[in-house]
Parts: C-alpha cells; sequence; structure tokens
C-alpha cells in the first residue's frame, strides 16, 4: 500500500535537541566538559526522571537539568525550559519535510514534549503538520505506545501505509516496530544499531527518495 502518513519524532530527529541542550548547559561549567559526554549524560538523567511518575516536559527539563549540574557540584536552577524555544531545525529538515508534502505525504509530529513549547519549534520547520501530538496530550512518554495509538485514533492510518521517522532507537525505532510500522532510523552519530529499522539515513536530506523506495 502507497505511503500516506510520515511521523515524525520531533526533537533530536528534526530540531537540534542535543545542541539546543548543551549549549544551555556549557556555560555553567569552570571547565566544561566534551559536549558529546555531557549530551550522553543528560539523556541517561532524562531517562531516569521520565521513568518516574508522568511529569509534563517543561518540568523534566527542569528536573533533570538541576539533577545533572547537582551532579558536578553545581546549584542553580535548570536553564533548560526558557532554551527550548530558541533551539534550531537541522539545515535539511525544511526543504526534505516540504519535498514530502509536495509528494503528497501527510506529516504527523509525535513528541515527547508540552503543547505550548512545540508550538514555539514547529514555525522554524518550514510547513505545517497535519498533526501534532505531544506527551501533554496522551499523559506518557515515548517509548510507550501512546503517541501511535492517538495518531490511530484521529487520522484512522493503517501500518501499512505509514512510516515513522526518528533518531532514537530507544524512543522511536523500538516501539514504532512492536507495533508494526516501517521505520527510518536518522543515525546522526554513527550508532551501533541495536534494533533493525526499515532504513537507516544519516539524515533527512535523502528521506523524500527513500520513502518513494519503500511506495
Amino acid at each position: 500500500m502507497a505511503i500516506r502518513w510520515c511521523t515524525f519524532d520531533c526533537y533530536g530527529t528534526l530540531i537540534d535537541w542535543e545542541g539546543g541542550i548543551t549549549d544551555a548547559l556549557l556555560p555553567y561549567f569552570e571547565t566544561p566538559p566534551a559536549r558529546d559526554a555531557l549530551a550522553k549524560e543528560y539523556i541517561e538523567t532524562e531517562a531516569q526522571v521520565e521513568s518516574g511518575r508522568y511529569l509534563r516536559y517543561r518540568e523534566i527539563l527542569d528536573e533533570a537539568g538541576r539533577a545533572l549540574l547537582r551532579t558536578h557540584g553545581i546549584d542553580r536552577p535548570s536553564p533548560l525550559p526558557a532554551s527550548l524555544p530558541g533551539w534550531e531545525p537541522f539545515a535539511e529538515v525544511p526543504a526534505a519535510l516540504r519535498a514530502l508534502q509536495a509528494a503528497g505525504r501527510r506529516i504527523a509530529i509525535l513528541s515527547n514534549v508540552d503543547r505550548d513549547l512545540i508550538a514555539t519549534s514547529i514555525p522554524k520547520l518550514g510547513i505545517t503538520p497535519d498533526l501534532v501530538v505531544t506527551a501533554e496530550d496522551v499523559g506518557s512518554y515515548k517509548p510507550a505506545a501512546g503517541h501511535w495509538t492517538r495518531f490511530t485514533e484521529l487520522t484512522g492510518a493503517t501500518t501499512s501505509e505509514t512510516v515513522h521517522v526518528g533518531a532514537s532507537q530507544y524512543h522511536d525505532m523500538l516501539p514504532a516496530a512492536a507495533l508494526g510500522y516501517r521505520t527510518v532510523f536518522i543515525d546522526r552519530h554513527g550508532e551501533s544499531l541495536t534494533t533493525a529499522p526499515t532504513c537507516v539515513l544519516r539524515d533527512l536530506a535523502g528521506l523524500p527518495r527513500a520513502i518513494a523506495d519503500l511506495d
């Protein structure tokens, strides 16, 4: 069946989440750690916070940011919630999304954030998505299935006519594949594969062609 829908993770896939996180945290260190190491530490810290009771993502950013800084002996408020509106898309993203829409694909964003936060990022994407589902909408964070469940409820789209695109094996590739979706892994860092995505790309530049090839 032809692909009608492309569902996307947003932060880390379309928006430079790691760059935004590390740009906000690095000025707090007298001796700055390596950017990659800081990003890895933050990812682990945030995952721990998300594994507890449901909090809005603004609260996650606050709690995880403060926890990471405290680990390094820095007792300061988290700069992360206020920094998110300044996070920028990866350079190739607007053109790739426009090409997908021009080819007749519908675009949904399934994001682990709050509605008001993602509203500051969508204008930077170069397109208006057909649907946005947030963690605030479903009361859970990926890899839980709530985003995909709500997407199906709202669109009636089947797994055979939908491809999920993301840059996290844990949050996106694994759960989407388990639900029966074909997946495109955006591997910006040359990771070792622990999942089996349908397609692997370095960035979104080749995505319109890759989706056409899956039709």
